[in-house]
């Protein structure tokens, strides 16, 4: 089933899916929706994600991309419908989930090692600090050698480039061998090398290990190589599809209501809009002090 404008919705998307095994999706979410007051972010989602699946989650600053990953990590509660977790109501603190936050330079001065920081999600659940044991050690080496920390692994953090602390980041998540990956804007504040170089790395993680990713980013070029599908968050109505199927002219045009031109150049998508005579990004991206966005 598809929309006027010719996108695939998630519930078509979903029910297509289901019906060559979505029963194995890693992630469920059925008529799911968030709303704060009278704002609706997005409602009657359905989707299944798949063990293994790549999905970008995209949209303009406040449409509620990084609100959609605190409501899987059971921070944030649905105002409808529901939301599984490997067939189970979402609750706080799941083990396998793994998650990659933005990357943020730490305060100079800050004793903690990249080897200590990957630790963390080894060893991070017990209560008090204690000698690892031969067995963790092992595990937090072999972290530390995957995401290709070895070489800065006994450095401060705070000495490290954002591309290693982003590095460092992501051997935490994997630490718990998670089925689920949820990353927000990990991309933010590195250069266009090291964008490569962490996208490269959460891809070849997630194909190691058959797990899932939901990536929310407001610039798709540094992971469209490798993404699966596009969850399109806009004014409180979404889209879903292959990057080809929804980052078109005439779908973002009826999802924003308003006229979109979708560009493509030299191997990048470039989204402008027109507002009040002007041209602008409609994807571009602005810090946020709130939650939603």
């Amino acid at each position: 089933m598809t929309d006027p404008s010719g996108a695939t919705s998630v519930a078509a998307a979903t029910r297509a899916s289901s019906a060559g095994g979505g029963g194995d999706a890693v992630l469920r979410l059925r008529d799911a929706g968030v709303s704060f007051g009278a704002r609706t972010l997005w409602s009657g989602l359905d989707l299944d994600v798949r063990p293994g699946e790549f999905i970008a989650v995209l949209g303009p600053n406040g449409a509620g991309k990084t609100t959609m990953l605190r409501t899987i990590l059971g921070q944030q509660q649905l105002t409808e419908g529901s939301i599984e977790f490997l067939g189970r109501p979402v609750g706080r603190g799941h083990r396998r989930i793994g998650y990659v936050p933005q990357q943020r330079l730490m305060e100079s001065g800050t004793p903690l090692r990249a080897r200590d920081m990957i630790a963390l999600g080894v060893t991070g659940h017990r209560w008090g600090p204690r000698r690892e044991s031969a067995s963790e050690r092992a595990r937090i080496d072999a972290l530390v050698d995957e995401v290709g920390a070895t070489s800065f692994a006994t450095s401060p953090v705070a000495s490290l480039s954002g591309g290693e602390q982003q590095r460092t980041r992501v051997g935490q998540a994997l630490a718990a061998e998670p089925a689920l990956l949820l990353c927000d804007e990990p991309l933010i504040s590195l250069d266009l090398r090291h964008q490569r170089e962490v996208t490269r790395l959460i891809d070849e993680q997630r194909r190691a290990r058959n797990a899932a990713v939901v990536f929310v980013t407001h610039d798709v070029n540094p992971i469209l190589d490798v993404v699966d599908r596009v969850l399109y968050l806009a004014g409180g109505r979404f889209r879903i599809g292959t990057p080809d199927e929804v980052l078109r002219a005439d779908v973002l045009s009826d999802l924003y209501g308003t006229p979109v031109d979708v560009i493509r150049t030299m191997g990048r998508i470039v989204i402008v809009g027109s507002h009040d005579g002007h041209d602008h990004h409609v994807d571009e991206h602005h810090d946020d002090e709130g939650l939603v966005r």
